[in-house]
């Protein structure tokens, strides 16, 4: 897809408006996010995700279309398995309720300016070396495997933090509560870091690990740098919204890690084909169409029976206590 210089200015302009509009209306003043407050705000950004898809679609065809919604899902769904720990980082840092938003979107914002990071350098690499492809989508079938052996692991999940995290508060000395929204006191002539700092940095740069297999899953769908960044971007920018609106059904969602697994493993197969096919082996090649449904698919297969399953869990949870409740009777 030819992209040129001004539509890439005008994107990262109305982006960059999205966000500010966002933060005045519903993120300058601390407050506890409400389930409608979060619901209408999801909606928002899906619409908007949804008009851009169609702008696509009108001006440079369904191709590219396809591509953006099934990069966007992907990312979208990918992004979802983020809030686990984000949730873990909330209450490690013991954030109260009402500087949680306030977290969450410049934590997203920051997560949002290194992926493009990382969007810029693997588009550069796709583009000169095509046998990239193949560490793409072995990476992916690894980190496939990997999550389904996480999954099946009954070891509770535990936040650590990364080096430059450790190195920061290491380097930069800090308070032990929160002042607000400040993100600098002073405090008997010494400038100190507080918590609301060191907990977007956190929610930030953890973001960039989960980067490293949702970039490669969305180079497997499409190659086009445009399209990589501005579904990474409507992906992650209704992240904090979600995370006030499904928060709490997370643990319902069991087998989310599964299909996650079966969408990264199908995606490095996807990839491996593609690396032979530009080596001149005549193989199959999976087409944007087929990946976007069987996306959508696995998805849908999954939150049913991740449901069905929560469901019988608590079903059998409480028969457990109304036996035990029997038996001392």
């Amino acid at each position: 897809m030819d992209v040129s210089l001004g539509l890439w200015i005008g994107t990262i302009g109305v982006l960059v408006a999205l966000i500010v509009a966002d933060f005045f209306i519903g993120g300058r003043k601390p407050h506890e996010v409400s389930v409608k407050e979060a619901g209408i705000w999801t909606v928002v950004w899906i619409v908007l995700a949804v008009l851009f898809g169609a702008f696509l679609w009108k001006q440079y065809g369904s191709q590219p279309a396809s591509e953006f919604f099934a990069g966007y899902i992907t990312e979208k769904s990918l992004s979802v398995d983020n809030l686990f720990v984000f949730i873990l980082i909330m209450g490690k840092f013991a954030v109260p309720r009402i500087y949680q938003q306030r977290v969450l979107m410049f934590g997203v914002i920051i997560a949002l300016v290194l992926r493009a990071v990382f969007i810029a350098g693997g588009a550069a690499l796709v583009s000169t070396f095509s046998w990239v492809f193949y560490i793409f989508g072995a990476f992916l079938v690894w980190t496939a495997w990997k999550l389904i052996q996480d999954a099946r692991s009954d070891e509770e999940e535990e936040f650590e933090e990364n080096r430059l995290l450790k190195a920061i508060e290491k380097r930069f000395p800090a308070t032990d509560k929160y002042h607000g929204t400040k993100l600098f006191v002073v405090e008997n002539g010494r400038r100190l870091m507080t918590p609301m700092l060191i907990v977007m940095l956190a929610i930030g740069t953890t973001d960039v690990l989960f980067a490293l297999d949702s970039i490669p899953a969305i180079f497997g769908l499409t190659q086009d740098p445009y399209i990589v960044f501005t579904a990474n971007a409507f992906a992650l920018m209704g992240l904090r919204q979600l995370y006030f609106l499904i928060g709490g059904l997370l643990k319902k969602l069991v087998h989310l890690a599964y299909g996650l697994s079966v969408i990264l493993g199908f995606i490095g197969v996807k990839l491996v084909l593609h690396a032979l096919h530009e080596s001149g082996v005549h193989v199959p090649e999976v087409s944007i169409g087929v990946s976007l449904g069987f996306i959508v698919a696995v998805l849908a297969v999954t939150t049913v029976t991740s449901l069905v399953a929560s469901r019988r869990q608590e079903r059998a949870a409480l028969e457990a206590v109304g036996e035990r409740d029997g038996a001392d009777v």
